[in-house]
This record gives structure tokens, sequence and C-alpha cells, in this order.
């Protein structure tokens, strides 16, 4: 059995365990994140039947995922990393989920190109929990007004939101922060949970945890 395969179904079953221990209503899913890994390493994940897959860049999800996505219609394609509003057409293109929209320049750009290409993607908005300056984002204060312009201005199909909480933080005080945010709005999803916090994640009621390095190992960094 391939180790990646092993790695998912360890996860799998840790997830489960929490959700059994905690008695938690969501099982999220898992979006093994392949930044950086050529497809012959994702090709056994692919056949045994996982279907969510992250990819950061536009360039290289495109380069990887083009050719397999016609043999492997039912695949989901997730942007999780910044996305700038000049490559939002690709972007509308090429993935099913965008797990970043964090600015109104985006949210219009993104807005235009799914008439042009007469298609419809599932949008995270990236929360800004700590207002840190050097993450994108929108901070809670600004939230239902972006979300409101999003869904009655654009039309979007705002689904949930996504958190990447401050390095070396309690995860656990973010998550909580961004279910209130979700809750408040009347989102059903949550894009939270890493590597390193996906157990916290898990208990928060995440429906969509990112996971590459526990997954697919430690990446080569170019």
């Amino acid at each position: 059995m391939h180790t990646n395969l092993n790695k998912l179904e360890f996860i799998h079953n840790k997830i489960n365990e929490i959700i059994n221990k905690k008695q938690l209503k969501t099982k999220p899913k898992i979006i093994v994140v392949t930044k950086t890994f050529p497809i012959k390493n994702i090709i056994p994940l692919i056949d045994s039947g996982h279907l969510h897959y992250g990819e950061n860049k536009i360039q290289e999800a495109e380069t990887k995922w083009h050719e397999i996505r016609k043999n492997y219609k039912n695949l989901c394609l997730h942007m999780v990393g910044k996305l700038q509003s000049n490559k939002a057409k690709k972007a509308v293109d090429l993935f099913d989920y965008i797990h970043s929209l964090d600015n109104e320049k985006l949210a219009s750009k993104i807005s235009q190109y799914q008439k042009e290409l007469n298609k419809s993607v599932k949008l995270f908005i990236q929360v800004n929990l700590a207002d840190e300056k050097q993450k994108s984002g929108i901070t809670l204060s600004n939230l239902k007004s972006f979300y409101n312009y999003c869904v009655n201005d654009l039309s979007l199909n705002v689904i949930g939101l996504m958190c990447l909480p401050p390095i070396d933080s309690d995860s656990d005080k973010y998550f909580k922060l961004l279910k209130k945010g979700s809750h408040d709005l009347n989102l059903n999803e949550l894009s939270m949970g890493m590597s390193s916090d996906f157990e916290n994640a898990v208990i928060n009621g995440s429906t969509f945890l990112r996971l590459g390095t526990l997954i697919m190992g430690e990446r080569n960094i170019t």
C-alpha cells in the first residue's frame, strides 16, 4: 500500500476518533494540498477514490491538473493560496473552490469571469482574525459588509469562511472566532485546520481541512 494512502487513512481514523469521543456532528472533508508534488505522487490517492486536492499557485495547478482532470471528472480542485486579481480568470476556469477571497477587487473579477466562462465557483472568504498586517483577509469588523457586497451586489456563491491563525498561537481561540463569524452569517462551511492544528479544527466544527505535509510529506522547497 502506498505510504501517502497509509497517512491519509491514519488521518481519517484520527478524525473518526475525535468525532466519536466528542460526539461531534460534523465530519470534515480532507483537502490534500499537493503543491510542489508531481502528479505521479498523487495518482495513488486519486485511484483510491480521494476527491479533494488543493494548490497554491495557478501556474503549477494548470500544468499539473489540466490533463488528469479529463480522465477523472469528479475531482474537486481547491485554490488555497493567495490569489491575485489578475489571475482570477484562470482560477475560475480551473478551480471548483477558492478559499482565499480577500478583497473587493478580486470579488468583482471573479464575478466578471464567472459570467464570461458560465461557471460558478464555491467561495470562502478569508478572514484575518488577528488583524495581522502581513496577512491578507477581511477583518471581523468588515466581514458582514464584505459578505453582503459579495452575495447581494455580485451574486457570488460564498459558502463559508477560511482562516490562517497566527503562527504559534492558540488556534482554538481563532477557530472559535471563525465559527461564530460563520454562524452570524448563516454559513455552513468552515475551511480551517492544517497539518499542525487539524485536531483542534475538527473539534471546532471545521468542514474542510487543508492538509499537505501530514499526507504528502515534507516539500522540496525550490
